[in-house]
């Protein structure tokens, strides 16, 4: 093991703490406890994993039985039904720059567009939100994709910007995929 250089940084037990800490600490009972830390009632059994950032505005809310993914951001006027996952890296914002003529950049004032992901969803790593949306119940947006406008319940979002690449069964929870045969997959167990 190298030299600490500590002239910089904090002290390499508070760092080796740390880095302990955000490398063993996704599992059920600290994710409970960290939503906890953010103002959720453990009975909502809403579970935040390491490095999640959730600044939720004015009406934003998140249901029951949720789970946010590693280092995910969710941002401003969000709704967020029951039984959502939200998986690592996602981005879900309400709010959009807006081009201030005068000065010929983004950086005046702010737009806020509301967001809502529908029960039962499934948002794969990386994932991102726009501004405006509402994402049907029982989505499976699938990883990466940017998701522009709104879905229907049941769809498999993928791509970038979003498109409908298939629907999920809801009697069955088989995930049917456009124009691919014998392409199914098992829904996840979101109860």
């Amino acid at each position: 093991m190298g030299k600490w250089q500590s002239e910089i940084g904090i002290a390499e037990s508070q760092f080796r703490e740390l880095t302990e800490f955000c490398n063993h600490s996704d599992n059920q009972t600290d994710n409970v406890n960290r939503a906890a830390m953010l103002g959720f009632a453990r009975e909502d059994n809403i579970r935040v994993a390491p490095g999640a950032i959730i600044r939720l505005g004015e009406g934003g809310s998140i249901g029951r039985d949720c789970f946010i993914g590693l280092y995910s951001y969710i941002n401003g006027h969000v709704t967020i039904g029951k039984r959502v996952l939200i998986g690592p890296h996602c981005s879900i914002s309400s709010n959009t720059h807006c081009f201030d003529v005068k000065t010929q950049c983004f950086q005046g004032a702010n737009k806020r567009e509301p967001i809502v992901i529908g029960d039962g969803c499934w948002l794969g790593s990386g994932c991102v939100v726009t501004p405006g949306v509402s994402i049907g119940r029982c989505n499976l947006v699938c990883a990466n994709c940017v998701v522009t406008k709104n879905t229907p319940d049941y769809a498999i979002i993928a791509g970038t910007p979003g498109r409908i690449v298939g629907s999920v069964d809801a009697e069955t929870g088989e995930c049917k995929w456009a124009g691919r045969k014998d392409a199914s997959l098992e829904a996840p167990d979101i109860s």
